[in-house]
This record gives C-alpha cells, structure tokens and sequence, in this order.
C-alpha cells in the first residue's frame, strides 16, 4: 500500500494558518512561493502520495496564487513537468508569456525548470501530478512550445490521461508499491502521447494558438507602453480588431484584462523587490504603462485585495526587510 501525506491548516489558529500554508507550499513543490490575494482568513488541505517517479498531490484551499522566479528555478535540484487538472474551481497558468486557463474537466502543463505564475482566484480542488522532466525529454519532445497549454480532456488521448490521473490517485491507496509504480510509468506515457499529439496537430485550432502567442509575445515587448492599444496591436500584427478578439474568445479573459493584469503581475513583482525600494508606487506603476494614480490603485486593490502600500509593505515583512 502507497504512503499518502497529509497536511491541513486545520491544526493551526487561524491568525497562523496563512503562514503554516505558505512553508508547506514552499517544501512541498520545492521553493514555490505564495500569496492570498490579500485574503487574512485561509483554510487549505494537501495530501499527496507517489506512484513510482510520478508525484500526486490533491489541494484543497482557498484562492491563492503560487510564483516560481527564475532565481527560484534555477536553484532547484529538481527538475518536473507539472499538470494541474481541476475538480473544482479554475487555475491561470502563466510561463514563457503565455497563460492557459484551465477548468474542470481540463488539464494544463508547465514546467519546474523555468519561471511561472499559477492564479487560482476562487476556492479550488486540484489534482496536481508532477512527471521527472527527463522522461519525456528523452523521446525527442520540444517542451516549450507545450507549455502553458490548455491540453484538453474533453476527448482523445488527453481525456484517456486526465481520468488516467484521476482514477491512479484515487487507487493509490490501494496499490502495492510495484503496481503505484507501473500506474505512474502509464500516466507518463498517456501525458507523452497527449504531448505529441497536440505538438503535431496542424489544424485552425492551433493557427489560432500561434496568434494567441504572437498577440502575447506584443504585449510582452510594449506592456511599458501606455499607448498600447488594440487598434495598433492589430496593425502591427497585420489583422483585424475582430481576428484579435476571436483570437481569445475561447478563453476566459479578454485582450484588455490580459494586459491589465499582467501590468498588475508586474506592478506586484516591483513592489515585492526590495531592490526597488526608492522608487514610488506611482514611479512603479508608471514605468508599467499606467497613466492615472487612481485608476492603478482601484484596479490593484480588485486584483491583489490590498492597496498597493498595504502590498508592498506586506510583501516586506515577509521577506524581512
């Protein structure tokens, strides 16, 4: 019979129970860090087992986000790629400047080795299934372009692999330790297969993924720009206001929160550095391609739960400057 670890902040006073999560997220996931959208109350639930080389976990919390720096990943020893595949609730997962949303009856991937944001902005049940990074490397797979994908779980393989997944944590604890480790080498080769499908797909369903990336890859090099606009997007992309639309109606945002938020996302990663502690709020959210004070604040307070002082003041006694 397979191990299964439990944690709940079930065991802590409720003044504590932010801080006991965030150690367990960080040990957990191997320096994973954390925050509650400015939330004070939190109640979360991790169990977790393995299957072989394949790690297992179940979440239950509240809404929270997880961050991975670069620095962060690159001082790990270890090296996975990363499924989330909800219950109940829905995740953002956001690496190499693109974001998959991802809700039940879904899955999507990133990886360990380099820096991402995962956004889970309601109360949440996650299986999350870690694979060695190495194993799926070595049969010829170019990752990057997969990741941060929706892979689906509608249908085909990707559905075979998401109730694979399901189905293994499930029997876990009813496994011998041989049969937990031939489950894990199963959902390794179903996520391969799921992988190699959508890497050789070449279909309208894709060309809209690629302008989905091209679109993003824009935002990225002008979020600075306060003129950036979706009528020079189009432009310089060479298609419609309406291509660019349709190009994200299937996902659960739109071109205009996409880029608010990630002018957010990076207004917080200012505010957390200490490096950046002469600089004013205004400065900051400035130099990000805002233009009203009051505008950034209001968004910054819907986005994050706090002012952007309360944030930047938090995020300093965390880190104990």
């Amino acid at each position: 019979m397979t191990a299964t670890h439990l944690m709940s902040t079930d065991v802590a006073a409720p003044a504590e129970r932010a801080a006991v999560w965030r150690d367990w997220v960080w040990s957990h996931f191997g320096g994973l860090e954390s925050d509650l959208y400015g939330d004070t109350l939190f109640d979360g639930h991790i169990a977790a087992s393995h299957a072989g080389q394949v790690v297992f976990t179940k979440l239950e919390a509240n809404r929270h986000r997880v961050l991975r720096s670069q620095r962060l990943a690159r001082s790990s020893d270890t090296s996975y790629l990363k499924i989330v595949a909800p219950w109940q609730g829905s995740a953002a997962v956001e690496q190499h400047g693109r974001q998959a949303f991802v809700r039940p009856g879904g899955w999507a991937i990133y990886d360990t080795t380099g820096s991402y944001e995962i956004g889970n902005p309601e109360r949440v049940e996650h299986l999350i299934v870690m694979l060695p990074r190495e194993q799926l490397t070595e049969r010829g797979l170019r990752l990057e372009p997969l990741m941060a994908r929706h892979v689906g779980g509608a249908s085909g393989i990707s559905r075979v692999a998401l109730e694979a997944m399901r189905s293994t944590w499930q029997e876990l604890p009813s496994m011998s330790e041989a049969s937990a480790c031939g489950a894990g080498e199963m959902v390794m080769e179903l996520v391969r297969l799921s992988l190699q499908e959508l890497a050789g797909k070449a279909s309208s369903a894709t060309q809209m993924e690629a302008l989905r990336d091209r679109i993003r890859d824009h935002i990225g090099q002008h979020l600075r720009d306060p003129g950036l606009s979706i009528e020079g997007m189009a432009l310089a992309l060479n298609c419609s206001k309406r291509h660019l639309h349709k190009a994200f109606s299937e996902e659960d945002d739109t071109l205009a929160n996409h880029i608010l938020r990630r002018r957010l996302q990076a207004c917080m990663r200012d505010l957390k550095n200490p490096a950046m502690a002469g600089r004013t709020i205004t400065d900051i959210a400035f130099s990000w391609g805002f233009n009203n004070g009051a505008h950034f604040s209001r968004a910054f307070r819907e986005h994050t739960g706090m002012a952007p002082s309360e944030f930047r003041q938090a995020a300093w006694r965390q880190s104990g400057v």
